[in-house]
């Protein structure tokens, strides 16, 4: 059997890499080709670390680049988008970025360039932050209600995957967590940043009435793999939709304090404030904690205790 062509969509970002990490632990039990495309980022690093893989500069707004891909590798089995203007503020600065890169107009037309488009399985990385964030432990089924600029585009991008792709998984992610990667990525990471302000020994505000429910990044990258092995070994179409977060519904207070007992810092360093006490430039949901049952039911994965997710992060970091 000839080996199934994965493509990563965005795979210089924090998930993207991961996924490159995972798909590539794996060559010797389930041999894929794995294809990523980069934007601003040099994929140098990458092409050392996972040698087996070809790099593609592609500008979603505008989908050059993509032509290239269709020479050089073909057409994918599989396609992961992780690539976003994730930054809430940088979006609601740019409707316009946000549209244009968040919903996958040039790829999806690329795909549809295809003789057997449908062959592909596109897995499609949205937010929490499709909902209102009004209650606890959101279904999939509720309204999605979002409340600034880049939750409205990845509620735009869902609808359009839907009405135009017909094999697709969108996966709702809360904050994802984990390990650097292989080439650090610039933006900070939500574990490494808590265990660096408390390291310094200043007392520093996190918010108690702003919930979430963070997944480890192991266990999305697990998910997508047992995804595209479900699609394999069932070989029908897939229309999903899921919730994927971690298991715990938690405050940024209940996160800092998390690292603080692992870690053995004073937990009086943490100021407990109201969200509504800091001007964001964007508005942000309260509550956007997701059930997670449709996820554990459908691929049979429990992911990670918040806690233990923290452990891991930071005996990862110990190691680097």
């Amino acid at each position: 059997m000839s080996a199934k062509k994965v493509l990563v969509v965005g795979g210089t970002g924090y998930l993207g890499q991961h996924l490159l990490q995972g798909f590539s632990e794996i060559q010797a039990t389930t041999p894929f080709a794995l294809a990523f495309t980069y934007n601003s980022f040099p994929p140098q690093p990458l092409l050392l670390a996972f040698p087996t893989s070809f790099a593609f500069h592609v500008d979603l707004k505008t989908g050059l680049g993509f032509d290239s891909i269709s020479q050089q590798f073909g057409q994918p089995d599989v396609v992961v988008n992780c690539a976003a203007l994730s930054v809430p503020r940088a979006c609601e600065n740019d409707p316009d970025a946000a549209i244009s890169i968040n919903v996958p107009s040039s790829l999806v037309n690329w795909l549809s360039s295809f003789a057997q488009s449908d062959n592909t399985l596109l897995i499609h990385l949205s937010t929490d932050q499709v909902y209102e964030g009004v209650k606890s432990f959101y279904k999939e089924e509720d309204e999605a209600l979002p409340v600034n600029v880049y939750g409205k585009s990845k509620v735009a991008a869902e609808q359009f995957i839907s009405e135009k792709w017909s094999n697709f998984a969108i996966l709702r992610s809360s904050i994802i967590f984990g390990p650097q990667t292989v080439s650090p990525v610039p933006k900070s990471l939500p574990i490494q940043w808590i265990d660096g302000v408390l390291s310094k020994g200043d007392k520093v505000e996190f918010f108690y009435d702003e919930y979430r429910c963070p997944v480890y990044v192991k266990d999305v990258v697990a998910i997508i793999r047992t995804l595209i092995d479900k699609w394999l070994s069932e070989g029908k179409k897939m229309q999903l939709l899921l919730n994927v977060g971690g298991p715990d519904r938690v405050s940024r207070v209940q996160m800092a304090e998390a690292v603080a007992q692992i870690r053995g810092y004073d937990s009086s360093l943490i100021k407990p404030v109201s969200a509504s006490s800091v001007d964001r430039g964007v508005k942000s949901p309260a509550d956007i904690s997701m059930d997670i049952t449709k996820l554990v039911q459908k691929l049979n994965i429990c992911p990670t205790p918040f806690k233990d997710g923290v452990k891991l992060t930071l005996a990862a970091e110990a190691s680097m």
